[in-house]
């Protein structure tokens, strides 16, 4: 039995079918024009409608609506002012700091409740408040100033 190796393999026979071999004369069917009609958008190098185009009608890509809003990565950025604030919640803050805590910026990157201090941080009033901490921040929601204030504990804005 005749060993075999990787240069005795090819495709099945009819398996495979040559390429159309355009513009190579009267014989070969596709000469002259090559099957792109008589001149025209079409007929000319690089002619033809781009990706996406529907003949004049308001594409896809147009009528579908837009992502908006300053928490999505893939919003619009509208207008030049567009600022958002890193939400965490009080509830969270009372699992994780002690009675008479100081809550700063850097202590909730600390504690990897944030990932840096670049953005500004809101308290906002979800979850229960039972200790009293000293509360730093940039801003607070008016829910969790009073849920703060009620534990005993202190507000200061950066």
């Amino acid at each position: 039995m005749a060993e075999i190796g990787l240069h005795d393999l090819r495709p099945n026979a009819g398996s495979t079918k040559d390429r159309k071999r355009l513009g190579r004369g009267k014989g070969s069917g596709q000469g002259k024009t090559a099957g792109k009609g008589h001149k025209g958008y079409n007929a000319r190098s690089g002619g033809g409608v781009r990706p996406g185009y529907e003949g004049g009608q308001m594409p896809l890509y147009m009528r579908l609506g837009k992502l908006r809003g300053p928490h999505m990565k893939k919003s619009m950025p509208i207008g030049p002012f567009r600022t958002y604030a890193v939400p965490v919640n009080v509830g969270r803050l009372a699992a994780l700091f002690e009675a008479g805590a100081e809550v700063t910026p850097e202590a909730l990157v600390e504690k990897r409740i944030v990932k840096n201090t670049r953005t500004p941080i809101k308290i906002l009033g979800d979850g229960d408040l039972d200790k009293a901490l000293t509360v730093r921040m940039h801003l607070f929601s008016a829910s969790a100033r009073a849920k703060i204030e009620a534990a005993g504990g202190t507000v200061e804005l950066l």
